[in-house]
């Protein structure tokens, strides 16, 4: 399917390259705003409190998708091409990116890869934690490839990172509204520092250190900058969703060991098994918000990464109480 749709898209791409510039200018003269893409949730709205009102900012996501299966559609990588800055998270739930880039003309374009952002570590599939069926790519040496954890957002110190490379790129390519952007950056940016004192204090103050999940785990740059050990169904970017008797055996004898209060699951996750150890333990089911996407009432009511982060802090504190 994804061949096939690429190829399509290649036609498409030929067919509309020759007049994307031009359609491009054209835009910029009765706008005078400049265009932002970005795939998914986060970026987008980092974007827009960076930019406001000054450009015109777009997600491809739809809210309410699964990140990990999402597909473009031909209207979609026309909003790529005529893009002034496209924004993307890179690794191997973007493979579909590399091929779009690689048949449009990009020189006009600016792209910020969230994961070249950052200092990127290792997934690390943890003690009970169920692996992913399909085998590890290797190199031609044969040796197991390393491959990343992409969910380089989920920590506020992150975050601020991302933010500040997005802002030096808007400068860049709209200097008549640099001032703006800057003094935006510098607002956001403490709001996030703000958050990162908050998580902070949660965790040094904390019972315990532990936290878990009946989910996939995209946190890993969460629990490395707050000191927490983790234990879950799943890594992030597993495509499984029903984990096996001895996983899920796993995780109910760990909370019951260790008296945990709280089993998590993530946003527009799979429930199912969040609930089946909390009817097995005295734990209680919460939301632990990875912002990979959100749904479309809350999209509509126009909530920020900042909202659900901050509606994390009162959750890890009831976990790790």
């Amino acid at each position: 399917m994804r061949r096939i749709l690429y190829i399509a898209l290649c036609f498409l791409l030929t067919v509309s390259t020759l007049t994307a510039c031009e359609k491009k200018t054209a835009q910029r003269k009765d706008n005078d705003k400049i265009s932002i893409v970005a795939t998914i949730f986060p970026p987008y709205d980092f974007a827009r409190a960076i930019a406001g009102d000054k450009a015109e900012i777009t997600m491809l996501l739809p809210p309410g998708s699964e990140t990990h299966s999402f597909e473009p559609t031909p209207q979609d990588i026309i909003k790529i091409q005529n893009c002034d800055v496209f924004i993307y998270i890179g690794g191997e739930s973007d493979e579909w990116v590399k091929n779009v880039l690689n048949s449009m003309d990009i020189s006009s374009m600016k792209i910020v890869t969230l994961t070249n952002c950052v200092e990127l570590v290792e997934e690390v599939v943890t003690e009970g934690m169920q692996g992913e069926e399909e085998e590890h790519d290797e190199d031609k040496e044969g040796h197991e490839e390393h491959e990343y954890d992409e969910h380089v957002w989920t920590s506020p110190r992150n975050a601020k990172l991302i933010v500040q490379k997005i802002s030096d790129v808007l400068c860049e390519v709209d200097t008549a509204n640099a001032s703006v952007y800057k003094q935006n950056t510098t607002d956001y940016s403490s709001k996030l520092d703000r958050l990162d004192s908050d998580f902070k204090a949660v965790a040094e103050n904390a019972a315990r250190k532990t936290i878990v999940f009946g989910d996939r785990f995209p946190f890993r740059y969460f629990a490395d900058a707050y000191g927490l050990k983790y234990f879950a169904a799943f890594p992030g970017c597993s495509g499984e969703t029903e984990a096996s008797a001895k996983t899920v055996k796993f995780l109910i004898d760990k909370i019951n060991a260790e008296k945990i209060p709280v089993v998590f699951h993530i946003e527009l996750g799979n429930e199912r098994m969040a609930a089946m150890i909390s009817e097995s333990t005295d734990a209680k089911v919460r939301t632990f918000h990875a912002c990979h996407n959100l749904t479309k009432a809350d999209f509509n009511a126009g909530k920020t990464y900042l909202d659900f982060m901050t509606a994390n802090v009162e959750t890890l504190k009831e976990a790790l109480q």
